[in-house]
């Protein structure tokens, strides 16, 4: 065991942060720390780590070899990337802080044993007498596995861009890897395109340390996690598998939970009438009593958590015809260098496109150039009846001084203040929240707000720059299922492969001012085994009247619920039309495979 938090409870002020959160963490562990914005898993990591006191409950800390990797990358002034490789967690200063524990050992004096202590010491002073040559190296070395080079050494950690300033913080975690024993990491992924994240997963495979990471990244969870650990409502809970594994338990544990609390509602409801029925009918008698007594020591079951959801519909406008964008022999030059040649593009109606590709290899650019903000040669034309609606990741239709509300009165007109609550709601944004300045608010709220001004264009062409950055992955589910169920066209930047296979039927890979098209998945693209599964909405429906759905050949049976997907309303349609089916008003999540077929087809 490296590492065990027992009962953990954190308060800040009157809010209660964590309230009982567990987790030991042993040797070749690889652990996925998730829950929602807010939830406290950094506030979690923070005190596994010794940088914050909980509250209540116990820390086991069987090692002090502790890799760590901030949400947040540095972007002081103040350091170069070469002080930051060398910070606190890293290989020398590692070496440091032991020869000032031997030293303070040593000035205490009592029952130590002086020899092991001295050559201990006098090894650290010849690694750190001949470390400096070595450690430079070694810097450099990192830094080029992220793909960085050694020019980047005394650059000053705010003249480098987001994506640059995480590497740099991944380096930092390549130098201090082979000297410690546990690795922990806040959003490592964030701001990384999808090489350098695919680079990251190869090697947090390949090391021998135990891995502990906040992520938001379901594809990456997939592919690293081999346990989850949930915080929410301040409590925690742990399931076996990566992360589609937990979905899948999760929704099968609270469907359970839901069932065994509807069944104890029941029997306890049907006990306390019986109860009230003998103290009326015998009130001579104490029979009653007996019965409140087995009332009183019946097992309460937890009633499941009530979830706020995140509710989107993109309405989108009048169709556009069968061609929506094309492009022939494209080409884009900036500042007398070609940036991309040769683009050959034929977006259809309905496409869902997903663009990707590493950082600086032109897909801004590219869409930049689709949308006619940039000048290009070549052949480009779109539908005039394309209506677009575009979404920035730098979120620049917010006016940070304005609050959420201001902002979207602005388009709909001061007189539709509760249409403006009630948009903004849907997005979970309420109270305080929609009074505070843009500025204020997290950059996932910002993400909500921005998502709110789309929804008030009536578009049949979306253009999404990075649309899932900043959300956490109860959003990201909302959108994905909005997207779906989008009848327009889709045009998507993202290194969200999560997303690529979920919503996007075609892919756009820019690299080498080149663009490659394919028909299907990332996965598909990649060669790797995809499984287009979706968590959505589905409303309830009770069971009217016998019926078998012949898609997929299961029967119902006359009061059953069953819970239906808008993917699944094809295969009900029968059942629907036949009034088989009668919507009872009640909404859960529910993961559903998507049906598609094969590239080529």
């Amino acid at each position: 065991m490296l590492l065990k938090a027992q009962a953990i409870a954190k308060s800040f002020g009157p809010v209660r942060v964590l309230t009982d959160v567990s987790l030991q963490i042993n040797e070749g562990d690889s652990i996925g720390l998730i829950g929602v914005n807010g939830a406290g898993k950094s506030t979690f990591l923070k005190i596994l780590l010794g940088e914050m006191k909980p509250d209540t409950g116990e820390i086991i800390r069987n090692t002090e070899r502790i890799g760590y990797l901030e949400q947040f990358a540095e972007s002081s002034s103040e350091f170069t990337v070469r002080d930051v490789l060398g910070r606190p967690y890293g290989h020398i200063e590692n070496l440091k802080r032991r020869l000032a524990e031997i030293d303070d050992l040593m000035a205490k004096g009592g029952d130590i044993d002086w020899n092991a202590l001295a050559e201990e010491s006098a090894s650290i002073e010849s690694q750190l007498s001949k470390s400096d040559a070595d450690d430079e190296r070694n810097l450099i070395s990192a830094l080029e596995k992220v793909g960085l080079s050694g020019d980047f050494m005394d650059r000053t950690m705010d003249s480098l861009s987001g994506g640059e300033r995480t590497k740099v913080m991944l380096s930092r975690i390549v130098v201090q890897a082979d000297d410690c024993d546990l690795l922990v990491m806040d959003e490592p992924t964030s701001h990384l395109d999808i090489n350098t994240v695919e680079w990251l997963e190869d090697y947090l495979l390949k090391t021998h340390c135990a891995v502990l990471v906040i992520s938001h990244d379901r594809y990456f969870l997939d592919k690293i996690a081999t346990r989850m650990l949930e915080i929410s409502g301040g409590k925690s809970r742990e399931y076996k598998g990566n992360y589609s594994d937990f979905i899948m338990k999760k929704m099968i544990e609270l469907d359970r939970m839901e069932k065994e609390y509807r069944k104890y509602i029941s029997q306890k409801k049907r006990q306390e009438e019986i109860a009230r029925e003998l103290h009326r009918d015998q009130w001579y008698m104490t029979t009653h009593k007996t019965r409140e007594k087995m009332i009183s020591k019946m097992e309460e079951k937890e009633k499941p958590e009530e979830s706020r959801e995140i509710t989107v519909r993109i309405q989108a406008a009048h169709k556009s015809g069968k061609n929506v964008l094309t492009a022939k022999n494209l080409s884009v030059s900036l500042g007398g260098r070609k940036i991309l040649e040769n683009v050959e593009l034929d977006i259809h109606k309905g496409d869902k496109v997903g663009i990707f590709g590493s950082n600086g290899e032109g897909k801004t650019t590219l869409v930049r150039a689709l949308l006619e903000k940039i000048p290009s040669e070549g052949e480009l034309w779109v539908a005039p009846g394309a209506k677009i609606g575009y979404y920035s990741q730098h979120h620049e239709r917010l006016d940070m001084k304005l609050t959420a509300e201001e902002q979207l009165l602005l388009i709909i007109g001061k007189e539709r203040r509760g249409e403006a609550r009630s948009l903004l709601a849907r997005f979970l944004l309420t109270g305080e929240d929609v009074e505070r300045p843009i500025s204020t608010l997290s950059g996932g709220q910002r993400a909500r707000v921005a998502m709110c001004l789309l929804l008030l264009d009536e578009t049949n062409l979306l253009v999404l720059d990075e649309p899932t950055n900043y959300l956490d992955i109860p959003a990201k589910h909302a959108l994905e299922e909005a997207l779906n169920e989008y009848d327009g066209t889709v045009l998507t930047v993202t290194h969200d492969r999560y997303y690529l296979d979920t919503v996007c039927t075609k892919m756009i890979e820019v690299s080498g001012g080149r663009v490659r098209t394919f028909s299907g998945t990332y996965s598909e693209m990649k060669g790797r085994p995809n499984v287009k599964e979706v968590v959505m909405d589905a409303d309830e429906y009770k069971v009217l009247s016998p019926f078998t759905n012949w898609v997929t050949g299961r029967k119902y049976a006359k009061g059953d619920r069953v819970l239906i997907t808008p993917a699944e309303e094809k295969s009900f349609e029968w059942a629907l039309g036949q009034g088989k089916l009668k919507k009872t008003g009640g909404r859960q999540r529910k993961k559903v495979g998507v049906s598609k077929d094969p590239p080529g087809q």
